[in-house]
């Protein structure tokens, strides 16, 4: 699979939720106290993301 969410610890020690695509990443959140709000970012973002209207801004 190309893409991919992933879960790790930033420098400060907080989880963060990123996006890769061929192993770059895309976008990230904020950082997170424990790996199950960020595993909660990550699910808001798969229920609630296919239903995302696009915004074409060129």
């Amino acid at each position: 699979m190309a893409h991919k969410f992933v879960i790790e610890k930033n420098k400060a020690g907080e989880f963060v939720a990123k996006f890769k695509y061929n192993s770059e990443i895309i976008w990230w959140t904020e950082g997170y106290s424990s790996k199950a709000s960020a595993q909660n970012a990550i699910d808001s973002i798969l229920k609630n993301g296919s239903a995302a209207e696009l915004e074409d801004n060129s």
